[in-house]
Order: C-alpha cells, then sequence, then structure tokens
C-alpha cells in the first residue's frame, strides 16, 4: 500500500476518531445490539436489524482509520525546508490576479482538507496547480468558470 501524507494536526485527528470508535461507540452498539437480542424473535425486530446495521459501518470505519494511520507519512509542515517551493504541508498566500482578492490556503490530506478553514486536498486541482511554484509565480487552476490565474504571494511551513 502507498504512503499517505497526512499532517501532524490530521494524523491526531484520525487518532482521536479511531480511539472513539473504539471506547465509545463500538461499546455502545455492542450493548444496543444485546438490548434488541433480549426482545425476543430477531427476524422481525427492526432495531435488531439497525443495531447491526450500525455495527457494521462502525468495524468498517474502524478499519478504514487503521489502514489510513498505518500507511500515514506524518508530516510537520514546521520542520519542512522545501526552499520556498510550494509542497505538501505549506500555506500559501494567493492573489487572483483577475479580482485582487487573497487566500490562504494550506494543503493539506484528504481527510483533513475543509475549505471553510482554508484547508485544501493535496489531489485537489488548486493544490496540483501550486505544488512546486514559489513566491511570485503564477499558478493556471482549470476552474468551472473557466482558467483562473493565482499569483503566489508567500510561501509558509507553520
Amino acid at each position: 500500500m502507498a504512503t499517505i501524507p497526512v499532517t501532524k494536526r490530521g494524523a491526531e485527528k484520525l487518532k482521536d476518531e479511531l480511539h472513539r470508535l473504539k471506547t465509545i461507540e463500538r461499546p455502545a452498539i455492542i450493548q444496543a445490539i444485546a438490548e434488541a437480542r433480549a426482545q425476543g424473535d430477531l427476524s422481525e425486530n427492526a432495531e435488531y436489524e439497525a443495531a447491526k446495521d450500525r455495527q457494521g459501518f462502525i468495524e468498517g470505519r474502524i478499519a478504514e482509520v487503521e489502514g489510513k494511520l498505518s500507511a500515514a507519512q506524518i508530516i510537520d509542515p514546521a520542520e519542512v525546508d522545501a526552499g520556498g517551493r510550494v509542497v505538501f504541508g505549506a500555506t500559501v498566500e494567493l492573489e487572483d490576479e483577475d479580482s485582487g482578492d487573497t487566500v490562504r490556503y494550506q494543503i493539506v490530506g484528504e481527510d483533513e482538507a475543509d475549505l471553510k478553514l482554508g484547508l485544501i486536498n493535496v489531489s485537489s486541482p488548486i493544490a496540483r496547480a501550486l505544488i512546486g511554484k514559489e513566491e511570485g509565480d503564477t499558478a493556471e487552476v482549470q476552474a468551472p468558470g473557466g482558467v483562473r490565474r493565482y499569483e503566489v504571494v508567500s510561501v509558509r511551513y507553520i
């Protein structure tokens, strides 16, 4: 399995989710199944079926998170020195060449991306266009409304 880049913060978030699933969600669903089973005939017990479905989801998510953590390549952006180039974990300030608006994004892994927080997925079109650029470079991004051009104003590793 290929390694999955993830920031230190993203790895902690996955570890917290795994802990919650194993210590809270799993025991709660086991209890719900036991209660539904105690009601008798399982062939027509909707609560039992719903609890079993939920258990399947939880067990699947536990396996998925464990797999991601085992394949994770944890990167601390503060320890990255890419010589001013945009790389995974970098925080980039961009200026839209058409509107003059500035935006700030950090390039992160798939599981931690949240555009509202300025965290963009490393495989997103804008991140792919930015990787390898330096301050002063222009990145062209294919957007739904056409090609957008952004100037890289600053690159920081925080």
